[in-house]
């Protein structure tokens, strides 16, 4: 309810001058002090703002119990949501960019054309920042002058603190603030802005996203499906360089890893180019699968391997473990099921001319392992020496299922065991929500292996993939009792024929 002002003007009077146009000159001057001396806004336009929610005037000038107008619109700046578009865009499911224009009122000091650059530099925390916004705008009273705008959150009652008036005072600037009609359009809102001034209230807003070239890559609630075209074309308005949005349709659990996908807004071309540890990689998005949250880990791996080592990539993809790696000069035997990730792998290897060191295989993994993998091990571990520093890896980078895997290791040679160091090392990837997942992924490891890996492996946290879900990579060298087929030695043996078994020596051997 409005209260009679001091003067005797009663609410009923109040808007009775509204309805009929009163020119703002009958509102007497001791309505009005100056914005320094730290008052709100005046509180006359304040109440005439509860009823109309617009104020006259577009620049008011609050200085020595004067001001002047100018033919325009202020929003009340009480409202607690300053940067938040206009209402009635609650609710929009097409994008309408005119809807979101909003008028604020804002701080501004004056100042003399040639003063501008050095009160920016002093006052740089305190001068409006929004995305393409002018934060010095035209002195419509004075051509020789600027407006600069602050941010009203900096500048809490429209009054400078006292560190912005010593600047002001030994810039020689006028330490009056004026208010200033600030219009904001689609423009100058951020992402989240919007999408939270569009989605009901209360529920959860994201814009976040994973970019892969120029595609934005979305994984929307249930909620924000309705909003999702919008979303879509918020996210390719706000992010420069990102012309297409997509948004997953399902899990991944189809037989290539790759997901249905809609597009949401943007062009419709899925053939991207992206650049991962500086190296460039292209593929078609919605047939191979790419993330690009797994940089990091890629180049973990790879920073593990020597020149001269070989990798086996059981999943290889499009290659962001083998074509590094085969950069580094190691040798690469990598293979992937999809014939997609087989094709822009062989892709990939050319742009990167690494081609003659990479050995692409479309094989199942199982295949691959019992066959190429196989293969190789049988020819090179007899050969190693002791003192030879190379060394296998296997890279086995399907979280959702290559625990499972790990069984085909039991027994996939004959023979003697080779040297102790160079049994090949594993690089095993498997998502847990166990509370403890590092324990998890080793007890579902062991079980797979048939053998315990206490005090033999490691496992690293690559990444949080969902609340309570995370993905883990564990590391160990295959037990040479489970990567043979020959059994171990008896504990009860003596030692050194242990040793010399260990080394790749034969009992018969040793007696001959």
């Amino acid at each position: 309810m409005l209260r009679p002002l001091d003067e005797g003007i009663s609410p009923v009077q109040l808007m009775t001058l509204w309805r009929f146009g009163c020119s703002a000159r009958l509102l007497k001057t001791n309505h009005f002090r100056t914005a320094a001396s730290n008052t709100s806004f005046p509180a006359v336009w304040m109440l005439l703002a509860q009823y109309s929610g617009r104020i006259p005037g577009a620049f008011v000038v609050v200085r020595k119990n004067t001001f002047s107008t100018m033919p325009e619109t202020v929003e009340d700046k009480a409202n607690p949501e300053l940067y938040s578009p206009h209402p009635g865009v609650r609710g929009m499911t097409l994008l309408n960019r005119e809807a979101f224009k909003r008028t604020v009122v804002v701080p501004a000091l004056k100042v003399k054309k040639e003063m501008v650059n050095s009160l920016l530099k002093s006052l740089k925390q305190s001068v409006l920042q929004r995305p393409g916004l002018k934060r010095v705008v035209e002195d419509p009273e004075d051509e020789d002058s600027r407006l600069v705008i602050l941010d009203p959150h900096k500048i809490p009652g429209f009054s400078l603190g006292e560190s912005e008036q010593q600047v002001l005072k030994e810039l020689s600037v006028d330490p009056e603030v004026s208010r200033y009609n600030l219009e904001l359009t689609y423009e100058n809102f951020k992402s989240e802005e919007i999408l939270r001034a569009v989605l009901p209230e209360g529920q959860e807003v994201t814009s976040g996203f994973s970019r892969v070239g120029h595609i934005a890559h979305l994984n929307l609630r249930d909620h924000q499906l309705p909003y999702r075209h919008l979303i879509g074309q918020v996210i390719i308005d706000k992010n420069p360089g990102i012309t297409c949005a997509v948004n997953k349709t399902n899990i991944i659990d189809s037989t290539y890893r790759n997901f249905e996908m809609e597009v949401l807004a943007g062009e419709k071309n899925l053939v991207t180019k992206v650049k991962e540890n500086n190296i460039a990689y292209e593929l078609d998005f919605s047939k191979v699968y790419w993330n690009p949250r797994l940089s990091t880990e890629h180049g973990r791996i790879v920073e593990l391997l020597k020149p001269g080592d070989v990798l086996f990539d059981v999943f290889a993809g499009i290659g962001p473990f083998a074509i590094p790696a085969a950069k580094k000069k190691c040798r690469v035997f990598a293979n992937d099921l999809n014939p997609e990730s087989y094709n822009w792998l062989l892709h990939n290897c050319r742009l990167n001319k690494v081609e003659t060191k990479v050995k692409a295989f479309n094989m199942d993994g199982r295949e691959f392992l019992r066959g190429p993998v196989r293969e190789e091990l049988s020819k090179e571990l007899p050969l190693m020496k002791e003192e030879q520093k190379n060394a296998f890896h296997i890279v086995m980078n399907l979280p959702a299922l290559a625990v499972e895997f790990l069984d085909v290791f039991r027994h996939l040679l004959v023979g003697e065991p080779c040297s102790a160091a160079a049994l090949p090392t594993v690089h095993c990837y498997g998502f847990s929500k166990h509370e403890d997942p590092a324990k998890d992924i080793q007890e579902r490891a062991e079980a797979s292996l048939g053998t315990s890996l206490d005090g033999r492996c490691s496992t690293y946290l690559v990444r949080n993939v969902a609340p309570n879900k995370e993905m883990l990579c564990i590391s160990f060298q295959v037990p040479a009792d489970v990567l043979y087929k020959r059994p171990c030695p008896d504990e009860a043996q003596p030692a050194s024929k242990r040793l010399c078994t260990s080394q790749g020596f034969s009992e018969e051997k040793l007696l001959s």
